[in-house]
Protein backbone atom coordinates (compact mmCIF):
# COMPACT_ATOMS: atom_id res chain seq x y z
CA UNK A 1 0.00 0.00 0.00
CA UNK A 2 1.50 3.36 -0.95
CA UNK A 3 1.50 6.12 1.64
CA UNK A 4 1.15 9.17 -0.56
CA UNK A 5 -0.80 11.76 1.43
CA UNK A 6 0.99 13.74 4.11
CA UNK A 7 -1.59 14.19 6.88
CA UNK A 8 0.61 15.57 9.65
CA UNK A 9 4.01 17.25 9.64
CA UNK A 10 5.94 18.87 12.46
CA UNK A 11 9.39 20.31 11.81
CA UNK A 12 9.57 22.29 15.05
CA UNK A 13 10.31 25.53 13.25
CA UNK A 14 8.52 27.61 15.86
CA UNK A 15 9.93 28.24 19.33
CA UNK A 16 7.04 26.56 21.17
CA UNK A 17 5.51 23.12 21.57
CA UNK A 18 2.18 23.04 19.74
CA UNK A 19 -0.38 22.54 22.51
CA UNK A 20 -3.11 21.94 19.96
CA UNK A 21 -1.40 18.59 19.32
CA UNK A 22 0.67 17.80 22.42
CA UNK A 23 -0.18 17.50 26.10
CA UNK A 24 2.36 17.13 28.90
CA UNK A 25 1.54 14.07 30.96
CA UNK A 26 2.74 14.79 34.49
CA UNK A 27 3.02 12.84 37.71
CA UNK A 28 5.41 11.56 40.32
CA UNK A 29 5.00 7.79 39.95
CA UNK A 30 5.15 5.76 36.74
CA UNK A 31 5.28 2.15 35.63
CA UNK A 32 8.22 -0.19 35.12
CA UNK A 33 10.15 0.85 38.24
CA UNK A 34 11.12 4.18 36.67
CA UNK A 35 12.76 6.83 38.86
CA UNK A 36 11.65 10.08 37.21
CA UNK A 37 8.75 12.40 37.82
CA UNK A 38 7.28 13.92 34.68
CA UNK A 39 6.84 17.69 34.81
CA UNK A 40 5.63 20.48 32.56
CA UNK A 41 8.24 23.20 32.37
CA UNK A 42 10.62 24.59 29.80
CA UNK A 43 13.69 23.19 31.54
CA UNK A 44 12.56 19.72 30.54
CA UNK A 45 10.69 20.21 27.26
CA UNK A 46 11.35 22.93 24.72
CA UNK A 47 11.97 23.66 21.06
CA UNK A 48 15.40 24.95 20.05
CA UNK A 49 17.14 25.08 16.66
CA UNK A 50 14.14 23.38 15.02
CA UNK A 51 14.32 20.38 17.36
CA UNK A 52 12.05 19.22 20.12
CA UNK A 53 14.16 18.60 23.22
CA UNK A 54 13.11 16.38 26.11
CA UNK A 55 15.56 16.67 29.01
CA UNK A 56 15.95 14.58 32.15
CA UNK A 57 17.71 16.22 35.12
CA UNK A 58 19.04 15.20 38.52
CA UNK A 59 19.02 17.37 41.64
CA UNK A 60 19.78 15.45 44.86
CA UNK A 61 18.41 18.36 46.91
CA UNK A 62 14.97 18.18 45.30
CA UNK A 63 12.12 16.13 46.78
CA UNK A 64 11.83 14.66 43.26
CA UNK A 65 15.51 14.31 42.32
CA UNK A 66 14.92 12.94 38.81
CA UNK A 67 12.64 15.00 36.57
CA UNK A 68 11.84 14.66 32.88
CA UNK A 69 9.11 15.16 30.25
CA UNK A 70 6.45 13.08 28.52
CA UNK A 71 4.28 14.33 25.66
CA UNK A 72 1.10 12.73 24.34
CA UNK A 73 -1.35 13.45 21.51
CA UNK A 74 -4.29 11.86 23.35
CA UNK A 75 -7.54 13.74 22.86
CA UNK A 76 -5.98 15.99 20.22
CA UNK A 77 -4.59 13.86 17.39
CA UNK A 78 -5.27 10.16 16.95
CA UNK A 79 -4.04 7.81 14.24
CA UNK A 80 -5.24 4.63 12.57
CA UNK A 81 -2.88 3.23 9.91
CA UNK A 82 -0.21 5.17 8.08
CA UNK A 83 3.50 5.66 7.62
CA UNK A 84 5.08 7.42 10.59
CA UNK A 85 8.58 8.86 10.21
CA UNK A 86 10.15 10.22 13.40
CA UNK A 87 13.65 11.61 12.99
CA UNK A 88 15.41 11.52 16.33
CA UNK A 89 18.72 11.41 18.15
CA UNK A 90 18.95 9.35 21.32
CA UNK A 91 20.42 10.66 24.60
CA UNK A 92 23.71 9.70 26.18
CA UNK A 93 24.10 8.47 29.73
CA UNK A 94 23.57 5.38 31.87
CA UNK A 95 19.93 5.18 32.92
CA UNK A 96 18.46 7.08 29.98
CA UNK A 97 15.34 5.38 28.57
CA UNK A 98 13.68 7.31 25.73
CA UNK A 99 10.72 5.91 23.85
CA UNK A 100 8.73 6.81 20.73
CA UNK A 101 5.51 4.80 20.90
CA UNK A 102 1.73 4.45 20.62
CA UNK A 103 -1.13 3.25 22.83
CA UNK A 104 -4.70 2.36 21.88
CA UNK A 105 -6.96 5.30 22.70
CA UNK A 106 -9.34 3.01 24.60
CA UNK A 107 -6.62 2.66 27.25
CA UNK A 108 -7.94 5.99 28.57
CA UNK A 109 -11.43 4.45 28.66
CA UNK A 110 -10.34 1.78 31.13
CA UNK A 111 -9.48 -0.95 28.63
CA UNK A 112 -6.59 -2.59 30.47
CA UNK A 113 -3.07 -2.96 29.18
CA UNK A 114 -2.12 -4.95 27.17
CA UNK A 115 -5.58 -5.57 25.70
CA UNK A 116 -5.56 -1.94 24.52
CA UNK A 117 -2.46 -2.66 22.42
CA UNK A 118 0.94 -0.98 22.39
CA UNK A 119 3.28 -0.20 19.49
CA UNK A 120 6.86 0.64 20.49
CA UNK A 121 8.40 2.26 17.45
CA UNK A 122 11.74 2.85 19.17
CA UNK A 123 13.22 2.33 22.61
CA UNK A 124 16.80 2.92 23.69
CA UNK A 125 18.81 2.39 26.84
CA UNK A 126 21.87 4.41 27.72
CA UNK A 127 23.25 1.25 29.30
CA UNK A 128 23.13 -0.42 25.86
CA UNK A 129 24.14 2.55 23.73
CA UNK A 130 24.84 0.77 20.48
CA UNK A 131 21.38 -0.64 19.80
CA UNK A 132 17.75 0.38 19.39
CA UNK A 133 14.72 -1.86 19.79
CA UNK A 134 11.09 -2.04 18.72
CA UNK A 135 8.18 -4.20 19.87
CA UNK A 136 4.44 -4.76 19.99
CA UNK A 137 2.41 -5.75 23.04
CA UNK A 138 -1.05 -7.32 22.99
CA UNK A 139 -3.04 -9.54 25.33
CA UNK A 140 -1.47 -12.60 23.71
CA UNK A 141 1.95 -11.19 22.90
CA UNK A 142 3.51 -9.14 25.70
CA UNK A 143 6.58 -8.94 27.91
CA UNK A 144 4.70 -9.83 31.10
CA UNK A 145 4.30 -13.38 29.83
CA UNK A 146 7.50 -13.32 27.72
CA UNK A 147 5.69 -13.60 24.40
CA UNK A 148 6.24 -10.09 23.04
CA UNK A 149 7.16 -9.61 19.41
CA UNK A 150 10.25 -7.43 19.14
CA UNK A 151 13.58 -6.87 17.46
CA UNK A 152 16.78 -4.93 17.92
CA UNK A 153 19.20 -3.23 15.57
CA UNK A 154 22.85 -2.48 16.21
CA UNK A 155 23.23 1.25 15.67
CA UNK A 156 26.59 2.57 16.80
CA UNK A 157 25.75 6.25 16.39
CA UNK A 158 22.21 6.32 17.80
CA UNK A 159 23.27 9.06 20.24
CA UNK A 160 25.51 10.94 17.82
CA UNK A 161 23.36 11.27 14.71
CA UNK A 162 19.73 11.62 13.72
CA UNK A 163 18.02 8.55 12.28
CA UNK A 164 14.58 7.94 10.80
CA UNK A 165 12.48 5.62 12.94
CA UNK A 166 9.64 4.44 10.72
CA UNK A 167 6.40 2.54 11.35
CA UNK A 168 4.30 1.34 8.41
CA UNK A 169 0.90 0.28 9.73
CA UNK A 170 -1.85 -1.19 7.56
CA UNK A 171 -4.91 -3.35 8.15
CA UNK A 172 -2.70 -6.42 7.73
CA UNK A 173 0.86 -5.54 8.72
CA UNK A 174 3.10 -3.60 11.09
CA UNK A 175 6.59 -2.91 9.71
CA UNK A 176 9.37 -1.31 11.76
CA UNK A 177 12.18 0.35 9.83
CA UNK A 178 15.28 2.32 10.83
CA UNK A 179 16.45 4.49 7.95
CA UNK A 180 16.17 1.93 5.14
CA UNK A 181 16.49 -1.27 7.20
CA UNK A 182 13.39 -3.26 8.15
CA UNK A 183 13.98 -4.79 11.58
CA UNK A 184 10.55 -6.24 12.44
CA UNK A 185 7.40 -7.25 10.59
CA UNK A 186 4.24 -8.46 12.30
CA UNK A 187 1.39 -9.73 10.12
CA UNK A 188 -2.27 -10.24 10.98
CA UNK A 189 -2.98 -13.95 10.69
CA UNK A 190 -6.24 -15.71 9.98
CA UNK A 191 -8.11 -16.28 13.22
CA UNK A 192 -6.52 -13.39 15.08
CA UNK A 193 -8.85 -11.61 17.50
CA UNK A 194 -8.30 -8.33 19.32
CA UNK A 195 -6.18 -10.30 21.78
CA UNK A 196 -3.59 -10.85 19.05
CA UNK A 197 -4.31 -7.88 16.76
CA UNK A 198 -5.78 -4.82 18.52
CA UNK A 199 -4.53 -2.56 15.75
CA UNK A 200 -7.74 -1.77 13.84
CA UNK A 201 -8.64 1.27 15.93
CA UNK A 202 -7.23 4.72 16.78
CA UNK A 203 -3.98 5.11 18.69
CA UNK A 204 -2.24 8.13 20.18
CA UNK A 205 1.46 8.95 20.06
CA UNK A 206 3.75 9.32 23.08
CA UNK A 207 7.25 10.78 23.27
CA UNK A 208 8.99 10.40 26.60
CA UNK A 209 12.35 10.23 28.33
CA UNK A 210 12.33 7.94 31.35
CA UNK A 211 15.14 7.45 33.87
CA UNK A 212 16.12 3.99 35.08
CA UNK A 213 13.43 1.34 35.29
CA UNK A 214 13.45 -2.24 34.15
CA UNK A 215 14.58 -1.28 30.64
CA UNK A 216 16.68 1.80 31.41
CA UNK A 217 18.76 -0.03 33.99
CA UNK A 218 21.22 1.37 36.50
CA UNK A 219 21.44 5.15 36.70
CA UNK A 220 24.71 7.09 36.77
CA UNK A 221 23.62 10.44 38.29
CA UNK A 222 26.79 12.11 37.04
CA UNK A 223 25.68 11.37 33.46
CA UNK A 224 22.62 13.60 33.70
CA UNK A 225 21.17 15.66 32.16
CA UNK A 226 19.95 13.36 29.38
CA UNK A 227 18.80 14.92 26.09
CA UNK A 228 16.39 13.33 23.60
CA UNK A 229 16.09 15.33 20.37
CA UNK A 230 13.37 14.96 17.76
CA UNK A 231 14.01 16.77 14.50
CA UNK A 232 10.73 16.07 12.71
CA UNK A 233 7.59 13.97 12.63
CA UNK A 234 5.77 13.09 9.40
CA UNK A 235 2.67 10.94 9.01
CA UNK A 236 1.43 9.70 5.63
CA UNK A 237 -1.71 7.79 4.70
Amino acid sequence: MPFETLIYEENFDSNVIDDSVWTHEVGEKWFNNESQAYVDDRNHSFVKDSCLNLVATYDPQDRLPYQSARLSTYGKKHFQYGRFVLRAKMPKGKGAWPALWFLGCDRKNHVPWPLCGEIDLCEFSGNRPQQVTCAIHTATFNHKIHTQKGARLLLNDASDAFHDYILEWTEQTLRFIVDETEILRFDKEEGFTEREWPFDKPYYMILNLAVGGWYGGDIAPEDLPFHLQIDSIKVYQ
